[in-house]
């Protein structure tokens, strides 16, 4: 399986993030329930989730990112630049980290999810797959939010 579509879409995002300052990337723009931060640690946790956790394996994030960032989620207040430079170095490291575990063949069982998009995930190969997708959604979601903070 190749990540590098996801390496570059994370790529992409700290790009988007390394152009802004701190209060850009806090700031919640009209029309929006989160921001370019949340964003951003929502999509390193929820693959985390997609991949490890329901592959039964440990996950490479701590559980307060989980609950800070998981899907049902919200900003409950600004991200400092020491946790938004943590976010940074996950996002590249832990698709190292899936990149080496997909070779050395750590995913043996999958539990079977559906998604809110209404996907039901049953192997790896669909969790990568659809985390691909989600990752671009966000992106997207990004990339609007940083046209208004930016106005």
């Amino acid at each position: 399986m190749n990540i590098n579509h996801i390496i570059k879409t994370r790529e992409n995002f700290i790009n988007l993030i390394n152009g802004l300052s701190l209060d850009q990337i806090n700031q919640i723009p009209k029309g929006f329930n989160n921001n370019i931060a949340w964003n951003f640690g929502h999509i390193v946790v929820t693959q985390q989730i997609i991949c490890y956790k329901l592959s039964g394996l440990p996950l490479l994030v701590e559980e307060d990112l989980v609950e800070k960032y998981k899907k049902g989620s919200k900003p409950e207040g600004p991200i400092s630049e020491k946790e938004l430079e943590n976010l940074k170095i996950l996002a590249l490291s832990s698709l190292e980290n899936l990149k080496n575990d997909l070779l050395i063949g750590s995913f043996k069982e999958f539990k079977e999810y559906t998604t809110s998009f209404g996907v039901t995930l049953t192997n790896i190969k669909e969790a990568i797959e659809f985390n691909s997708a989600h990752e671009g959604m966000h992106l997207g979601y990004a990339m609007a939010q940083r046209r208004m903070v930016t106005q």
